[in-house]
């Protein structure tokens, strides 16, 4: 039989380099809200409610913690005087500007 080796807890890992990844566009839909909202001085309140959405749900779009569907980005665009089309634009030269960079892999969370 070959050698044992005792396994005494775990073994140090060389640290891996910081690698940029690309943004995703739930974030980059989420900068464009937030930015275009606070342009125009007004709080998640005031668009929240007259989009017909919760104060909640607004911050979490603005944050990038969720994906919304396009009635959703037509009516919170509606409620900042920003069309649709005006955010698709927006968040398309963004991720433009970021393509131009080396970027690592994406882990979805589990």
């Amino acid at each position: 039989m070959g050698d044992v080796v005792a396994f005494r807890g775990r073994t140090p890992k060389t640290p891996t380099p910081a690698v940029e990844r690309d943004p995703l566009w739930r974030e980059l839909v989420g900068q464009v809200l937030r930015e275009t909202r606070a342009e125009r001085g007004e709080t998640q309140r005031d668009v929240a409610d007259r989009a017909g959405i919760s104060v909640q749900y607004l911050s979490e779009l603005e944050r990038g913690r969720k994906e919304p569907s396009s009635e959703m980005l037509a009516a919170v665009g509606g409620a900042l005087g920003l069309p649709l089309v005006e955010i698709v634009r927006s968040v398309g030269r963004r991720l433009s500007r970021s393509a131009s960079r080396p970027s690592g892999p994406v882990a979805l969370a589990a």
